[in-house]
């Protein structure tokens, strides 16, 4: 997912001539719901069978579950998680225009579950109590070392038996990434360019 600015989530795919980029909600109360890629520099959602996937392995529904998404974007993998019956979102989006977006996406939705804040996801998640998600979903830039310090980042806010999703640009080797000791990746994938892990967080004994 390269790009220039902090937005994340890309699909290789072009859209259509003459036609809107969307995207759509795989499952849930929100099914076949089309979301709207802006056309912004860089904007790539996780694609929707890369999705179906994830919550294939995450389970069909996400009933009382907290989650958090750290480079929103369009929002795919947040409202995918509340069409599902996650009990609280928070989409973190830099980018102005992505994030009034996503606010407007909510009201038409009527995601009470959804909580959208404009804001450097890196520095909000500083700042965020630990053990708070069950699971955090990662889609950062790729090429600019920004995935490794999400995760040190994200790692904590996982509460115990809980979820870690990434995207890169390649494999990830848990061994070399100090916040991921007690972690294991639970399945992973590639479309693409894009590799895709699911991680669990091992609980304490």
């Amino acid at each position: 997912m390269s790009r220039s600015s902090q937005v994340s989530r890309a699909s290789s795919a072009a859209p259509a001539r003459g036609k809107p980029h969307t995207v759509r909600i795989i499952g849930g109360d929100w099914k076949r719901t089309p979301l709207q890629v802006l056309d912004l520099e860089g904007l790539r959602p996780t694609p929707d069978r890369v999705r179906e996937t994830l919550f294939n392995w995450l389970g069909q529904r996400l009933e009382g579950w907290r989650c958090l998404d750290l480079f929103a974007g369009t929002g795919a993998l947040g409202f995918e998680a509340a069409s599902r019956g996650a009990a609280r979102v928070l989409m973190v989006e830099r980018n102005a225009k992505a994030a009034r977006q996503l606010r407007e996406i909510r009201e038409r939705l009527s995601a009470q579950a959804v909580e959208v804040v404009e804001a450097d996801g890196m520095r909000l998640a500083a700042g965020l109590p630990p053990n708070a998600f069950e699971v955090v979903f990662l889609d950062p830039p790729f090429g600019e070392g920004l995935l490794t310090r999400a995760l040190d980042a994200a790692a904590p806010l996982v509460a115990e038996g809980g979820y870690l999703y990434a995207e890169s640009g390649e494999p990830l080797a848990l061994e070399s990434i100090a916040a991921l000791t007690g972690w294991h990746i639970v399945r992973q994938g590639k479309a693409g360019a894009v590799h895709y892990h699911l991680l669990q967080r091992e609980n304490d004994e």
